[in-house]
């Protein structure tokens, strides 16, 4: 049976092997093994649990909705990675890059959700340029989050559920952000 990884956007073929099993997980491991281009792989809703992924470079992939739970992703380029919806819990993602952001520190991937007017999952990266979220179509700071929530939810119940999760949001990044110099030393 052939097994094969494609492009996100034009179908055309990335990688491909004989295999027993139709796996992308096997697939995509075997093609990171073998030093293969495999930028712009479409791995939506892929099965990708407890792979490891050291180092790996992944960049523009589509990852939507795949399941990374348990995964080791220690220095992995994801860049430019369409993640959204992506579940990272138990992910290693210590000092990998992650949306075109290098991260940082021992939790640099904080996920809330479901949550917000879009029931989607709220996505924290703290990276070695500063906190980002990412909560459905909005990429960007706490501080421009803060704006948008005041000016499209107020004080509904949607804006008070956001309001209650940035204080989290900002307790976790207070604990967890690396000093300056553990940041330099990595």
């Amino acid at each position: 049976m052939l097994s094969e990884i494609k492009h996100r956007y034009d179908n055309s073929v990335l990688f491909s092997h004989d295999a027993e099993l139709n796996s992308v997980k096997i697939t995509l491991l075997l093609a990171l093994k073998l030093s293969a281009n495999i930028q712009w792989a479409n791995l939506r809703r892929a099965d990708l649990r407890g792979a490891d992924f050291r180092g790996a470079k992944i960049r523009n992939a589509d990852l939507d909705f795949s399941d990374m739970r348990g995964a080791y992703l220690q220095g992995a380029d994801l860049g430019f990675s369409d993640t959204r919806g992506a579940d990272f819990r138990g992910a290693d993602l210590r000092w990998a890059t992650l949306g075109n952001k290098k991260l940082i520190g021992e939790r640099p991937f904080f996920q809330i959700g479901p949550i917000g007017s879009r029931n989607e999952y709220m996505q924290v990266l703290i990276s070695a340029n500063g906190v980002q979220l990412n909560a459905g179509c909005f990429y960007g700071s706490i501080e421009q989050f803060e704006r948008l929530l005041d000016a499209k939810h107020g004080s509904n119940n949607h804006g008070e559920e956001y309001r209650a999760a940035l204080v989290l949001i900002r307790k976790h990044v207070e604990l967890w952000t690396p000093a300056i110099e553990e940041v330099k030393d990595a």
